[in-house]
């Protein structure tokens, strides 16, 4: 089996990893909520949804800013989705290659808005119990969170990673793993690898939390 190109990145990154070169635990506990984001909720109203991409991220480690806003719904509702969203006045500007649409307000002044669809067996029981972000906005829950962004193995998705592992007590590092085993068990050695740099970035993590 091919070596997938992020296994390659990370063994790499493991051998030039320094220890303690990361950010401070104090810096990593910070949350905030500064870029803004439509009021979904009342767009939506009956279709559930959380926040992926960068900007759910600020419900666990500082906000990283970014220039759309990521959600994902499941895909049974993308033609409810869009059609709540046309009727709102967004409008349609194309197709996502990996599973949805994306939408852009009438009048540009908003970010566009890329609704990812997806239909896995874990989606419904993340969809009703998502983590809030200091805004009070749905996000999808940390464990499936990792999921999706080691599945997608871009540099920044593994850094995003990295950086969600940092300080993450034993037992929640252990659930994050059956759950990677279970959906995507070839991604293990990365989601080790990515333990591990977090361990020599910012410091072992506690045994509980």
């Amino acid at each position: 089996m091919a070596i997938r190109p992020a296994t390659t990145f990370l063994r790499l990154a493991l051998r030039r990893a320094a220890r303690g070169t990361g950010s401070s635990e104090a810096f990593l506990k910070r949350r905030t909520a500064v870029q803004p984001v439509p009021d979904l909720g009342a767009i939506l109203v009956s279709v559930p949804w959380v926040l992926v991409g960068g900007l759910a991220l600020r419900a666990y480690m500082p906000e990283r800013m970014t220039l759309d806003v990521d959600i994902l719904v499941h895909e049974r509702d993308s033609a409810r989705a869009q059609q709540a969203l046309v009727a709102a006045g967004y409008r349609v500007t194309g197709e996502l290659s990996i599973g949805g649409f994306s939408v852009q307000s009438a009048d540009d002044a908003e970010p566009p808005i890329d609704v990812l669809t997806r239909a896995d067996r874990w989606l419904d029981a993340a969809l009703a119990a998502p983590t809030l972000d200091p805004a009070g906005y749905p996000v999808l829950g940390r464990a499936y969170l990792l999921l999706l962004k080691l599945q997608a193995g871009r540099t920044q998705d593994l850094a995003d990673v990295q950086r969600l592992l940092a300080r993450t007590a034993l037992a929640e590092r252990a659930a994050i793993l059956q759950l990677v085993e279970q959906e995507s068990p070839e991604l293990r050695e990365d989601y080790e690898s990515l333990c591990t740099l977090a361990d020599l970035e910012f410091g072992p993590p506690p045994e509980q939390d």
